[in-house]
């Protein structure tokens, strides 16, 4: 007899808890009820310590909007389209709450227009938002930029003591412009080559401490100075 009891009080137990979440499930699905409202919304990027306020800000929506009113496209439109992020996804969580992850441009040097510095990818590409501030140790590029920069930035870190910047001229090869002031005319070709050269030459003979504006490494075979 008491088994009898038990099971009809854990079949009628049962019976309310599927009548219970069937209900909350359909009412999500229609976009009404607590589940289906957004409460929060979580973002996560591929850089630690990234300031998350511009995306935060793309990302708004009004606690409390129906989940199922959010444009998932369009939210995912506006995080792209903040400076610095290469690709984002946006997802709706059963709970009603969203996800956006990030994935963002690696900052690896400076770009600047006479007056700002702005950040720049390997590809060339702004990714934050510029200063008027130099940041002590990064590479500076002025001009146009070809489409990569990472070899050359990483060469060119080599002598950053005494870089001010570099300029890609004519589409083809690098200036490379000294604190004290002299152009070092680059080869199209091997430009590390000639950067690793130059760094000896200075090391033994004080090159670019001397009184001359010009060094022309063009010609692989000789060096001209003017």
């Amino acid at each position: 007899m008491k088994r009898t009891i038990w099971f009809w009080v854990y079949f009628i137990v049962a019976i309310v808890l599927a009548t219970y979440f069937s209900v909350r499930v359909i009412m999500t699905s229609m976009g009404r009820g607590d589940l289906s409202r957004v409460r929060s919304i979580s973002i996560s990027a591929d850089i630690a310590d990234k300031d998350m306020s511009a995306l935060a800000a793309a990302a708004a929506v009004a606690p409390g909007t129906s989940a199922l009113t959010v444009n998932l496209n369009q939210l995912n439109h506006r995080i792209g389209a903040v400076a610095g992020v290469r690709a984002s996804a946006v997802r709706r969580l059963p709970n009603g709450n969203l996800v956006v992850r990030v994935k963002l441009y690696r900052a690896v040097a400076l770009w600047t227009d006479g007056m700002n510095y702005f950040p720049l990818s390997a590809d060339g590409t702004i990714v934050n938002q510029p200063s008027t501030e130099r940041k002590a140790g990064t590479v500076l590029f002025r001009g146009t930029l070809p489409n990569d920069i990472s070899e050359i930035t990483t060469v060119a870190h080599n002598m950053i003591g005494d870089l001010n910047y570099m300029e890609w001229i004519e589409n083809r090869r690098w200036d490379l412009v000294t604190t004290g002031g002299i152009t070092v005319m680059l080869p199209e070709k091997s430009p590390d080559a000639a950067i690793a050269q130059l760094i000896v030459l200075n090391k033994n003979h004080h090159i670019l401490d001397r009184d001359i504006s010009v060094i022309d490494m063009r010609d692989d075979a000789r060096i001209l100075v003017k």
